[in-house]
C-alpha cells in the first residue's frame, strides 16, 4: 500500500481539498487498501480544526465530502509513516525540507503540480485571502494532479 501526504500552511485549505479529492476517487475507482492518504500542515494554526468553510463549500460543490477531515501539524514522524509528501508551495517545500534527517526522507518530498507539470515546481495558490474563484481554481489544480495520481496506481 502506498502512503501519500498533502502538505499546506495551516492544513484548511488546499492540503484537506487533495485529502478529499484522493478519497474521492479511491472510492470512485475502488483503490482501498492500494492508497492512504493523508494532509498536514506545516503550521499549527488550526490543530482540529475542520477545513476552511468556503474549502467545505467548494469542494460539496463539486461533488467532494470534506466534513470529517480535521487539521494537523506536519511532524518529523510523517517521513516514516508516508512514501511519498507533496507540497502545495514553495514556503511548504523549505519547511518540510528542513525537517529531514537524510536523502531517503528529503527524496519524499515533491510538489503536488509536479505529478500534472512534471519538473516545474508549480505552487498551488493559496486561496485563502481570496475570493471564491481562488477556491475554485485550487479545486481544478489539485483535482487534475489527483487523477494523475490515481492514473499511476490504475495501471
Amino acid at each position: 500500500m502506498q502512503k501519500i501526504l498533502f502538505v499546506c500552511l495551516g492544513n484548511i485549505c488546499r492540503s484537506p481539498v487533495a485529502e478529499g479529492i484522493m478519497l474521492h476517487l479511491i472510492e470512485q475507482h475502488k483503490l482501498h487498501g492500494k492508497l492512504h492518504v493523508d494532509s498536514a500542515g506545516t503550521a499549527g494554526y488550526h490543530i482540529n480544526e475542520a477545513p476552511d468553510q468556503r474549502t467545505l463549500h467548494n469542494a460539496k460543490k463539486n461533488g467532494v465530502d470534506l466534513s470529517k477531515l480535521r487539521a494537523r501539524k506536519f511532524e518529523n514522524k510523517d517521513f516514516d509513516s508516508f512514501d511519498k509528501i507533496y507540497v502545495m508551495d514553495e514556503s511548504n517545500f523549505v519547511n518540510v525540507t528542513r525537517m529531514t534527517k537524510d536523502k531517503n526522507h528529503h527524496g519524499k518530498i515533491d510538489y503536488l503540480l509536479n505529478v500534472s507539470h512534471t519538473g516545474q515546481n508549480l505552487p498551488v495558490p493559496d486561496p485563502y485571502y481570496g475570493g471564491e474563484q481562488g477556491f475554485e481554481d485550487v479545486f481544478h489544480l489539485v483535482y487534475k494532479a489527483c487523477e494523475k495520481l490515481i492514473e499511476f496506481h490504475i495501471k
